[in-house]
């Protein structure tokens, strides 16, 4: 069991928790994850580091509810517990001296660009960061973005704070401006990343995601994370989960995504159900919530 030191919502249906894993916070790298699993027949799910801390041996990762199991993991307070986290899975950032790296973040993925972003920077590298979210709500860590990058740019689609537009927009405005771009990180959903990709493509800016595929045993063994890269299979979770965008076939990666998509949905109703039957109060009894969860897991 893993002890939640803290939990904490950053963001509507967002929510950062802190963990005892002494052995992962020592050896964890920036661009790596965890896979962890609440119940015994619960589903296994990889989320990234956002950041660890060797001296107390703890790791924050950042959860958007967004199907069951992250429904379940987002109602677990401080001082509860996860049954099983593994890590830190995939391979780490390559950090190095670049020259000007730009690391874009959309939504939650900031929280993946964070890490990567503050390693580049202890590297000597020049960081603009480019973070973005659909409204003023839903832009996450820019004070953590602001302490690791020498200039950051915050856009909402709606406007509602910042610049309106999306990531992508301030990208182009860069390049057209004639910044001197050596690197593009970009984290965050798979349509944002792929019009990065096709972007920077044009300009010849070596451009790197992290990508998100279906996990399922985090070794390679299983081939759920399987992605298309040069038209060869590789494997996000000993491959990646950075990869080369220009090399990425994001048209195979959103098909795959799409797979389990009715299953997702259906999982998702029939825990809401299972919870508005038992008249579980989800604020006022998360550790019910969760049984109830686990319990209907048995059930499947």
């Amino acid at each position: 069991m893993f002890k939640i030191v803290h939990a904490q919502f950053i963001a509507p249906g967002i929510k950062r928790f802190t963990i005892e894993a002494p052995r992962i916070a020592r050896k964890q790298r920036p661009g790596q994850f965890v896979i962890l699993r609440i119940c015994e027949n619960g589903e296994r799910i990889p989320l990234t580091i956002e950041k660890s801390d060797p001296e107390h041996g703890t790791v924050n990762i950042v959860v958007q509810s967004i199907g069951k199991t992250t429904n379940l993991l987002n109602s677990l307070e401080t001082g509860d517990s996860i049954l099983d986290i593994v890590g830190p899975l995939g391979k780490p950032s390559e950090i190095k001296s670049y020259g000007t790296v730009v690391a874009i973040g959309g939504g939650v993925g900031t929280a993946m660009a964070y890490p990567t972003a503050a390693a580049m920077k202890r590297a000597g590298n020049k960081v603009i960061s480019i973070i973005g979210g659909r409204n003023k709500d839903l832009v996450l860590l820019e004070d953590e973005m602001r302490e690791v990058s020498d200039t950051v740019f915050v856009t909402t689609d709606d406007g509602s704070y910042a610049d309106k537009g999306l990531v992508t927009d301030k990208l182009r405005q860069l390049i057209e401006n004639g910044t001197r771009i050596d690197l593009v990180v970009a984290v965050g959903p798979i349509p944002m990343m792929r019009a990065v990709a096709e972007m920077t493509r044009k300009e010849h800016i070596h451009t790197v995601v992290s990508l998100n595929p279906i996990m399922i045993d985090g070794t390679g063994m299983c081939g759920g994370c399987r992605v298309m890269v040069e038209g060869k299979s590789e494997f996000a979770c000993v491959d990646g989960p950075e990869f080369d965008a220009h090399r990425v076939d994001f048209a195979v990666l959103v098909q795959r995504n799409s797979m389990y998509r009715d299953a997702e949905k259906r999982s998702l109703d029939e825990y809401r159900q299972e919870v508005e039957a038992k008249k579980v109060d989800v604020k006022q009894a998360p550790t019910e919530v969760v049984a109830a969860g686990c319990a209907l897991e048995a059930k499947q």
